[in-house]
């Protein structure tokens, strides 16, 4: 199962996935392109595949992304590639802006869309700020940027507000394990239940 986690920088959704997968078991992470240089705290190949954007624009050529986006300035996507190789073994995450999301659940590709918010305005100035890794201007466009994004909250099936970073991850582990106990993904077990019965 494909779950699109996204919200406004800042808000938490990276921190969140970690200590997801940290906890459950059978969760991947869907490692994303981008043109956007590299932060010091970042690893090529585990948080981003940094590349040009020559590269990146040959990819979109390509047709190689499920989703893409110029966002803050940089383009980020999904390959296609990526999705193929790591949803095979259990759950993925992608952990991705809100234009990618939103074209994530228009592509008819089975997602679970999950909108991470921060409690306020202000808390997330405040987390911006307080990551030490931004330049002042970029915060003030991710600030900008977060102000339309937040409003598109309301078209995701589910909202978790990180409020308390134990509380958030606690909500989204539920959205996972609840996910994996629908219908139609116990499918195989549900016929092999139902046929000892017979």
């Amino acid at each position: 199962m494909l779950f699109v986690v996204t919200g406004p920088s800042g808000c938490g959704k990276s921190t969140m996935i970690h200590h997801v997968m940290r906890d459950l078991r059978k969760v991947r992470f869907s490692v994303s392109h981008t043109t956007r240089p590299r932060r010091p705290s970042e690893s090529e190949g585990k948080d981003y595949y940094f590349v040009s954007r020559a590269v990146f624009e040959r990819m979109v050529a390509r047709r190689q992304f499920a989703e893409w986006a110029a966002v803050h300035g940089h383009c980020y996507g999904t390959s296609k590639r990526e999705i193929a190789s790591k949803s095979r073994s259990g759950d993925l995450m992608l952990d991705i802006d809100v234009q990618g999301a939103r074209q994530m659940m228009a592509s008819g590709i089975p997602v679970v869309p999950v909108f991470v918010l921060p409690p306020r305005y202000q808390d997330l100035v405040r987390r911006l700020r307080g990551r030490g890794e931004d330049k002042p201007e970029v915060i003030k466009r991710r600030l900008r940027n977060a102000r339309a994004e937040v409003r598109q909250a309301v078209k995701f099936d589910y909202i978790v507000i990180n409020d308390r970073l134990d509380r958030a991850v606690l909500e989204l582990e539920s959205i996972i394990l609840a996910s994996r106990c629908r219908r139609d993904a116990r499918r195989a077990a549900l016929r092999e239940t139902l046929d000892s019965f017979k």
